[in-house]
């Protein structure tokens, strides 16, 4: 069809005389060289529901951003509900009353968190008064439908569920301006009508809202007040949905969009003609017969019987949850089924079949293949992965670069790509290997309107031309026109597979999403009611079904009371909350938390000992009188020595050494008894294994000791004035002090917790901010009243909390299990210990300002902590005898102070005022740490 060409618009400026609710002047923002608003104007009215449109990358996501105060501003001004977002405090001041839901399902919710505990820790963060927190919960919930699964976990809910308890979230605190980033991607058509059917009960309850919105969706965009088409960057045009069609003479939103682009995006753009499907009249593609499959007690899909033909598009389309990907992944072999038959090509589908998967490509919704790679070593990569045979490497990827389109992009990242390309890339990886069936997983997510149509173009010459069988899962109603037939299913079971049409006739509708919504509302004995929510009139006239208090009354002035205190305990001891529930529902963090932390200290403990005993020694007596057999015997009485069978020779003396057989060979000369009786010094050969030199120079010392020991012996047995006797002037006797046995298990244990306590908490603190940057909560601390201090320290209480507990057993086993006591002060090194592991997780919290993913803060995390704290702490040697740079990183480094307590109360029986100091130091610690991660850690994403 033809498109008219509508000239841009100066700038998208308001014209009404009220105050917009956002002003935007001059506003550019960069992600490295990738421009995503490149000076921008535009002002948005207040009390309104405004819809921001446009593809993927055009640049609604940063507005919004930086709208909300998440996003730091690069260059230009953004002034909201009055105030400049430059400034902080105005941020500070304005952030109550702005309510923010970013992209993603449930992207700012916390898996492990309950739906009541979701919303309540939205209530505490903004000042929910307690004796109101728990009505305002409940009436939202009613009002969204979730008042049955106050309990569920957030990480087992539908995506149209997520996004509801995300929208209770935003709303616990009556704000002014809400935000919504494409709330609805990803949700099916029922959950989409009744969410915005709950957003207008919310405007029409507080008309003074003004409500901020960006779609992947026109036909959602015709029910917004005012319009903002973007592309590029840029404004395209404003207005309302009718101004903007009007000025397009288009009959809808997309086909207005379309006309708004620049022409050399917009083309000579076509209606899309769609052959029809010829059947083949033999054996279907896929095949199945009553499918079932079980998650324990939960049916996922549910005797499940239909047969698709070769070359057809078959698309899927269902509710959230409804057992779609289940069953695409049972019909081709990914997954086994509990009951029931699949075939595919005539032959039954085995799970996990090499030649299934051989037969079948896949295209997943997220973009999925190496960003790093061209698109042509991309193509070359996976050719390879489908052992394509060599000589026909070449020509498979020319025809399809030819046919895709991707000849100017063949050495351009993947990553770099348009969305479009990006997508066209992932379709002729899918079909390298020319599968007979292809499977698509929503692939035109977030593509612009002529993206998708060429798209489209490529999956039906696949289908017409090469006759692969295209399964394909879409939320747009629009593509779903384009399939042969669609399935449409809710709860694990099919309700009907047909021709759209054929679908649209039996529910006596012309539209597809009527007809989609009819079906699964009469699956639910809900059919009046979803015909009341199809038509328009019943929108504006027919009674919600939800009680009068279906939103939050009474307006609670929340601002004040938040910005009034520069630090907030309860917000503090919100993040606290949440951070131990998802602890305790988390089992491996838990595991690793107590059961690591013991597991080392057996490790460490057992493992590590600086102790030389049993050392095995052969002799070669080349005597064998009654003076070298007590030679050797001195040897033999020792504690020291295991003697082992006797070497007949040097040579087999060596080989043994070098076998590791022995780790000591005394070869004994000939005449050594005559040189002993006549007073001689005989000579004696010691050879020592010398592969340890701490270990060799141990066993030389006693071997010396031993030799001593014989020399002694003899001189005693010379007369007066013999020549032994006469080399005997002394007789030293060492007495070690605090460690009378000289055992190194009273040296090793009490070094060990130092170890573990910086290493385990400081590697749970990084991980649990990092972990947060990765899933994308942390934006609930960009776009809440919340204070990096209260962030900061409400995240470290728990891990503070589960390190005393790790320090309590620590001293358990080293008590009970190793058998070493505390000599010293209990209560002095437990306090030292309080203050070492507030200091250790500061440390981790320190790595997780400048970290952004979970592996490299585990790491970095790791080598920060172990390295410093083995060698330069006194574990190994004294900080006092290290010299240079050695010796001033010994001295600042935390563990040398609790290495000296814990050893001091353990070995030396160090009382509290000896151990004053360390504590002193430790505690020193604190502040400057938590000042350098307040600093470090931004408060806006950049």
């Amino acid at each position: 069809m033809s498109i008219p060409k509508v000239p841009p618009v100066e700038s998208g400026l308001a014209t009404s005389a009220a105050v917009p609710v956002v002003s935007v002047r001059n506003l550019t923002h960069r992600y490295g060289r990738t421009v995503a608003l490149d000076g921008l104007n535009l002002d948005i009215p207040a009390g309104q529901m405004i819809g921001l449109i446009g593809p993927d990358g055009v640049g609604k996501s940063t507005l919004m951003g930086l709208v909300a105060g998440a996003k730091k501003l690069q260059s230009g001004d953004v002034t909201v509900l009055n105030g400049d977002m430059r400034d902080a405090g105005h941020r500070d001041n304005v952030c109550p009353k702005i309510a923010y839901m970013p992209q993603g399902l449930g992207k700012n919710l916390y898996l492990e968190l309950s739906v009541f505990e979701n919303i309540d820790f939205f209530a505490r963060l903004f000042g929910v008064p307690n004796s109101e927190r728990k009505h305002r919960i409940d009436t939202l919930l009613k009002a969204t439908g979730l008042a049955p699964f106050p309990d569920r976990p957030a990480g087992q809910l539908s995506g149209g569920m997520k996004q509801k308890v995300g929208l209770c979230g935003a709303l616990i605190h009556d704000p002014d301006l809400l935000i919504l980033d494409e709330p609805t991607t990803g949700v099916d058509p029922l959950s989409r009508q009744q969410f915005w059917k709950l957003i207008d009960e919310i405007r029409g309850k507080s008309p003074q809202m003004s409500v901020l919105v960006s779609t992947a969706y026109m036909d959602e965009a015709q029910r917004f007040d005012w319009i903002v088409a973007m592309d590029a960057g840029k404004v395209l045009d404003t207005g309302t949905p009718q101004e903007i069609m009007d000025r397009t003479r288009t009959s809808n939103l997309e086909a207005a969009f379309v006309a708004l682009l620049p022409e050399e995006k917009r083309g000579d753009r076509q209606e899309l003609v769609i052959p029809p499907h010829v059947p083949t009249g033999g054996e279907p593609a896929i095949f199945a017969r009553h499918l079932t499959r079980r998650f324990g007690k939960f049916v996922a899909v549910n005797d499940v019987s239909f047969s698709i033909d070769k070359g057809e598009i078959f698309g899927f389309l269902g509710s959230n949850g409804s057992g779609k990907s289940t069953t695409m992944k049972m019909l081709t072999g990914l997954l086994p089924a509990s009951e029931g038959d699949a075939k595919l090509f005539g032959e039954t589908v085995n799970a996990g079949s090499i030649e299934i998967r051989k037969r079948v490509g896949y295209m997943s919704q997220a973009f999925s293949l190496y960003g790093e790679l061209t698109v042509r070593q991309n193509l070359a990569l996976h050719a390879r992965l489908y052992h394509l045979p060599t000589s026909e490497v070449g020509k498979r990827i020319s025809g399809l670069v030819e046919r895709f389109g991707l000849v100017e992009h063949l050495d351009h990242l993947s990553d770099q790509l348009p969305l479009g390309l990006r997508q066209r890339l992932s379709l002729a990886v899918a079909v390298l290997h020319e599968p007979e069936i292809l499977i698509l997983d929503e692939p035109t997510s977030g593509v612009d309107p002529i993206a998708r149509d060429e798209f489209w173009e490529l999956l039906i010459d696949l289908s017409r031309k090469d006759n692969v069988t295209i399964f394909v899962s879409t939320h747009f109603m629009n593509e779903a026109l384009r399939c042969d037939r669609i399935s449409l299913m809710h709860a694990g079971t099919v309700l009907a597979c047909d021709t759209p049409q054929r679908l649209m006739e039996t529910r006596q509708t012309d539209d597809l999403e009527v007809a989609f919504i009819s079906y699964i509302a009469e699956a639910e004995g809900e059919l009046e009611t979803a015909r009341q929510q199809a038509s328009p009139a019943a929108d504006d006239h027919a009674s919600s079904g939800l009680a009068a208090e279906s939103v939050p009354g009474g307006s609670v002035q929340l601002a004040a009371h938040q910005v009034g205190s520069r630090v907030s305990l309860n917000r503090m001891l919100a993040y606290s909350r949440r951070e131990a529930l998802e602890i305790l529902r988390d089992p491996v963090r838990l595991a690793f938390a107590f059961i690591g932390s013991a597991l080392l200290m057996f490790v460490f403990g057992l493992g590590i000992s600086m102790d030389v005993e049993d050392i095995p020694f052969a002799a070669m007596d080349g005597d064998d009188t009654p003076e070298s057999r007590a030679y050797i015997a001195q040897f033999e009485g020792s504690r020291y020595f295991l003697r082992r069978v006797p070497a007949s020779s040097a040579d087999e003396m060596h080989r043994r050494l070098i076998a590791n057989q022995i780790q000591v060979g005394i070869e004994i000369p000939p005449n050594f008894g005559r040189e002993v009786k006549r007073g001689g010094v005989p000579e004696v050969s010691a050879s020592v294994d010398g592969a340890n030199p701490s270990r060799a120079e141990t066993i030389k010392q006693y071997v010396e000791g031993v030799n001593a020991n014989s020399v002694s012996e003899y001189a005693s047995l010379q007369p007066e004035g013999g020549t032994a006797a006469s080399q005997i002037s002394a007789d030293i006797q060492a007495r070690f002090m605090y460690n009378p046995t000289f055992e190194s298990i009273y040296a090793i244990v009490p070094s060990v917790p130092p170890i573990i306590l910086i290493l385990i908490p400081s590697i749970l603190m990084a991980v649990s901010v990092v972990r947060e940057k990765e899933l994308g909560s942390i934006i609930n601390f960009y776009v809440t009243p919340t204070r990096k201090v209260e962030f900061l320290l409400g995240k470290q209480l728990p891990y503070v909390a589960i390190s005393i507990v790790n320090y309590v057993i620590l001293i358990l086993m080293s008590i009970f299990i190793f058998d070493v006591p505390i000599k010293g002060s209990f209560i002095g090194l437990t306090l030292c210990a309080l203050a070492y592991v507030i200091v250790t997780t500061g440390i981790g919290m320190l790595i997780s300002t400048f970290t952004s993913s979970q592996v490299a803060a585990v790491f970095i995390t790791a080598i920060l902590t172990i390295i410093p704290t083995i060698q330069f702490s006194g574990m190994l040697q004294p900080v006092s005898t290290l010299e240079g740079s050695a010796k001033m990183l010994g001295t600042i480094w935390p563990t040398t102070y609790y290495m000296h307590a814990s050893v001091g109360a353990f070995t030396k029986g160090l009382g509290l005022g000896s151990l004053l100091l360390d504590l002193v130091v430790l505690l020193a610690f604190v502040p400057v740490l938590l000042s350098i991660c307040v600093a470090a850690l931004p408060g806006q994403e950049k």
